[in-house]
């Protein structure tokens, strides 16, 4: 396939990555105004795991399954991608709509969780997209695009608040209301979603059940026996080995970040801002609102560093050494935080937290799906291997609180608690063994 041939596959992942910027740079933001404890912000983070570890895998066998007009995987990414739309308009409108705090509190949960189903089904047929329909050789490359549009967008979507608020477009509110340089931001990420989703759907024409067989070297007949067999239980006991240990990766590494967001702006805010983060009123302040913002740029910066390290990694001859070299730097960068007071030099660490998510979002699927050759189910196999980012956030979130108390209730320690998940992550990925 040519290049053009690889970004068209991957271009729709652009948008939906804006919808998911927007998600993790502001969730914390939007409970914390609408009137949620630090120490309970962790937990606001479940649900939308929780949902992924049920959708993916359902998304991905029922993908197996479908053909249509439309084709293969595509009709379950426009559906997400249509839901993500309404309910991105509803989510950062949850302190407007004249309820108490405890239901708008509720009502956001509950838009949150659809928010992120509606992501989740919407970013899964990319991956499965490339697992069909790109060779070995060049997985690498596809995922590579993958990951630089997926930081392109994340990069718009982080900086979104702050250049609306550039713009004059208020960034307070009162009390228990989400300002409106948020509410805007969701509202533009929701049309560049909408219309990436259409361009990609113009674009890329799956191949029929006739033409998968013929390109992966199988009859008809035999792919459709083989999409026969197996439960979800006894396609895990089937899995190779590379997918177990490839998991155990993940699992560090999505448990670190999944505190990057729930903490980074409370750490900005205490550290650059000397915003007193144990004060219940702290979330009310001009200056925690202007950390809010400040951590959309630091995330794009993450985003930049992650473009310019995906560029990186496949000049790598051994690509578990480039694995376990990036965690190691985002190790480095997570660790920084803590002690970093200068909104500017803070650029630095994150820079180094992008390399980690750069090879956070190209490796694992590279090992995974050349494990997986043969295997068919392969959207199936995807959406349970997905399991293996739902649940370190689970398990994080659920134990957030406890550890935040732990840490005498500074959420800059908690950076460190991930800089040093990350340790155990490149560590892990010496376990890898890769035909």
């Amino acid at each position: 396939m040519n290049f053009w041939g690889l970004w068209n596959l991957s271009f729709g992942f652009f948008g939906v990555q804006i919808a998911y910027a927007l998600q993790s740079a502001n969730i914390s933001r939007i409970f914390a105004t609408l009137g949620a404890d630090p120490h309970n912000l962790s937990y606001f983070w479940i649900l939308p795991p929780l949902m992924g570890i049920i959708v993916q895998p359902i998304i991905g066998t029922c993908s197996d399954h479908t053909w249509c007009r439309f084709g293969r995987r595509i009709p379950y990414l426009f559906i997400g991608a249509a839901i993500a739309v309404l309910v991105m308009c509803l989510l950062p409108n949850s302190g407007s709509l004249g309820m108490s705090v405890s239901t708008a509190m509720i009502f956001g949960l509950f838009m949150l969780m659809f928010l992120d189903t509606s992501i989740t089904m919407a970013m899964q047929p990319f991956k499965m997209l490339v697992g069909d329909m790109v060779n070995e050789k060049q997985k690498g490359l596809a995922y590579s695009i993958q990951s630089f549009l997926c930081n392109a967008g994340s990069l718009v979507g982080y900086v979104f608040p702050f250049v609306f608020t550039w713009f004059g477009i208020s960034n307070v509110a009162p009390k228990g209301v989400v300002p409106d340089s948020v509410i805007w931001s969701f509202y533009i990420g929701a049309a560049i979603l909408i219309l990436c989703v259409i361009y990609t759907t113009a674009k890329v024409h799956e191949w029929n059940p006739q033409e998968y067989a013929e390109y992966n070297g199988a009859s008809a007949e035999v792919k459709k026996e083989e999409e026969g067999k197996g439960d979800w239980i006894t396609l895990l006991k089937n899995a190779p080995a590379t997918f177990w240990k490839v998991g155990l990766v993940q699992f560090f590494c999505w448990f670190a970040f999944m505190y990057m967001w729930t903490y980074t702006n409370g750490t900005v805010a205490a550290n650059c801002w000397h915003v007193d983060m144990l004060n219940a009123n702290a979330t009310q302040t001009a200056g925690y609102q202007e950390a809010g913002n400040w951590v959309g740029i630091l995330f794009a910066v993450q985003a930049i560093g992650s473009v310019i390290w995906a560029m990186v990694l496949p000049q790598f001859k051994n690509r578990k050494v480039a694995y376990g070299l990036s965690l190691l730097l985002g190790a480095v960068g997570f660790a920084m935080t803590a002690f970093v007071t200068d909104k500017y030099v803070m650029f630095i660490p994150f820079l180094l937290i992008g390399c980690a998510w750069a090879a956070m979002l190209a490796m694992p699927f590279t090992f995974v799906t050349n494990a997986l050759q043969g295997y068919g189910h392969m959207g199936a196999y995807l959406g349970l291997f997905n399991g293996t980012i739902c649940v370190p956030q689970i398990v994080a979130a659920a134990i957030g609180g406890s550890l935040l108390t732990l840490v005498g209730s500074v959420q800059s320690n908690m950076m460190i608690l991930a800089g040093v998940a990350l340790v155990l992550g490149a560590l892990s990925v010496t376990t890898i063994k890769e035909k």
